[in-house]
């Protein structure tokens, strides 16, 4: 007998794009045998939508409203309440491929040892070029991905509710980052991975730097809270404050042969972007080609500008309010 599967997801003011992840539900190829829907206090007619949705009216989705309650909070609200033995979730502002759940439940039932943990993968939905270029700046190409060390986004990710229980849960103390740390617990605690490509969700970027901005901040910001990647910020940091303002310094006074590891430097930092790039620039002008390119380098530096940023505001929390320890 297939274990049973619930689905969940949390949202907040989703009125505009709820319906298209609902709709995405309901042409899966293989249903759940629920969906529960944490709404963390919404201002506009959220409740009402998903309410109203046909998958509510068939009695599939049960919507639980929980005030003030975060992500890594309405994720584990949801979670106590399913009765599925599997929990696949995702996230609002997303829209499922219709393979999405059945290529998610395929191996706990054709594996064998089956495993404990599904990881999906994502895809961008971009409305514009800028949003184009952006996915190729900060998204890894599945080609890219090693599926042994792979860490689910939880917009795209299955896995059994006796290990969320045995690991105690979403971390409700981070706004951000808390399905990586999920992840880092499941992985302490030796439950076994396996990754299903074509379980897909589709999502849109963000349409501006300034909301790229304030998107990387945070997830910075949640970097420090919960003290991981301290190499990786170390590096971000001696790359912009010391490496690069010295190949400048030298370049001026020495010689202009430092220019040279200056723009090799540089273009180090977009070739994989520009690898991303290219194959999906076919169906746009060469003016709007042309955009795509130069607006790689500059999404590039601001998203590492506001990590530099989010990362000590992090730490600075973390010395503050004394979290657990989920360093990785």
């Amino acid at each position: 007998m297939s274990p049973s599967v619930t689905v969940i997801a949390t949202v907040k003011n989703e009125a505009s794009s709820i319906g298209t992840l609902l709709d995405s539900l309901s042409r899966q190829t293989e249903q759940p045998d629920e969906i529960i829907i944490v709404d963390g206090g919404s201002t506009d007619n959220t409740v009402d939508t998903i309410r109203a949705h046909p998958l509510s009216q068939a009695g599939l989705v049960r919507t639980l409203v929980k005030e003030g309650a975060n992500i890594s909070q309405g994720r584990n609200a949801a979670i106590a309440a399913a009765r599925g033995e599997i929990i696949a979730s995702t996230d609002a502002g997303v829209r499922l491929s219709p393979v999405w759940l059945a290529e998610l439940a395929k191996p706990f039932r054709e594996q064998n040892p089956p495993p404990d943990v599904v990881s999906g993968f994502f895809f961008l939905d971009p409305h514009t070029v800028f949003e184009t270029a952006m996915g190729a700046t900060v998204l890894p190409a599945v080609t890219e991905i090693v599926p042994e060390h792979f860490n689910p986004s939880s917009r795209s990710v299955a896995f059994r509710k006796s290990a969320w229980e045995r690991v105690g849960g979403y971390p409700e103390w981070l706004d951000y980052c808390e399905d990586l740390i999920f992840d880092f617990k499941l992985r302490k605690e030796g439950f076994r991975f396996a990754f299903a490509p074509q379980a897909i969700a589709y999502f849109r970027p963000r349409p501006n730097l300034a909301a790229f901005f304030r998107q990387y901040y945070r997830y910075a910001r949640g970097d420090g809270k919960a003290d991981i990647w301290r190499k990786r910020h170390a590096i971000r940091y001696v790359i912009y404050l010391v490496a690069l303002p010295s190949l400048i310094v030298l370049g001026f006074i020495c010689s202009p042969l430092w220019w040279l590891l200056f723009l090799a430097g540089a273009a180090a930092m977009v070739r994989t972007p520009y690898k991303r790039l290219l194959p999906e620039l076919g169906h746009y002008s060469w003016v709007e080609r042309i955009q795509a390119l130069l607006w790689v380098p500059l999404i590039r530096v601001t998203g590492d500008l506001a990590k530099m940023v989010g990362y000590p505001a992090g730490l600075w929390w973390r010395w503050r309010h004394h979290p657990p320890a989920s360093r990785d």
